[in-house]
């Protein structure tokens, strides 16, 4: 039995959601999930509980575990409400960041660069990720943090897949740059405005997403053999 943390875990399980090996509404069951990848069930508790803690899971009585079914509108809610909360992490973070944390921001800002250059989508993720906390933390404002952290950890696998679109890594870099430099240089309106359409959701990339996640609800032929 290989030894894997919980974060790897989450993380593979993630990627078969997002990849639609599991579909919405099936039942994700630990005994079955432990075998599949060669481990206790233990770890396998505690990545379905991070992913129930992230939304992409619901737990219901009896049931268990079930790989959640969230509609279009409420993703656009959700995103809605992210793109606010960020823009006034970069509000406060424009006013607040100190040296130090403009140069953790720019190393963040750089490795997102480097996935983007090698077309690695899933290393772009987590470096984009680290890019987003930099603000976060930069907002010097701790319940305001915690709650977009909360916040974007919910809305991970739907980041990732956009991810997966075309061009998007080549573009979310891009937009970085201008949202760091808008930071760095202390204007807090324009740092907010630039964050705010960067998570916002809307028009041809919300089309391209509900059109990704539909193709995952598709049955894929080659398991229908």
């Amino acid at each position: 039995m290989r030894s894997q943390g919980t974060s790897g875990l989450k993380d593979e399980i993630e990627n078969e959601i997002i990849a639609g090996r599991f579909q919405p509404g099936e039942r994700l069951d630990e005994v079955s999930l432990a075998e599949r990848y060669g481990v206790s069930r233990t770890p396998i508790r505690e990545a379905l509980h991070a992913l129930a803690a992230s939304g992409l899971l619901e737990v219901r009585p009896h049931r268990g575990a079930i790989v959640a079914d969230v509609s279009p509108d409420r993703l656009f809610e959700m995103f809605e409400v992210m793109a606010e909360m960020e823009a006034l992490c970069a509000w406060r973070a424009a006013r607040r960041m100190t040296e130090a944390e403009h140069r953790e921001l720019d190393a963040a800002h750089a490795a997102c660069g480097v996935a983007a250059q090698q077309g690695d989508s899933d290393q772009y993720y987590y470096e984009n990720e680290r890019f987003h906390f930099c603000i976060y933390e930069g907002s010097h404002n701790g319940f305001l943090a915690e709650q977009s952290k909360a916040l974007h950890r919910r809305l991970q696998p739907y980041r990732r897949l956009q991810l997966r679109v075309r061009n998007r890594m080549t573009t979310s870099y891009r937009e970085h740059g201008e949202i760091a430099a808008a930071i760095k240089s202390g204007n807090g309106e324009e740092a907010a405005d630039r964050l705010r359409r960067h998570v916002l959701v809307q028009g041809e990339r919300f089309a391209d997403l509900v059109s990704s996640l539909r193709a995952l609800k598709q049955p894929n032929p080659a398991e229908m053999v």
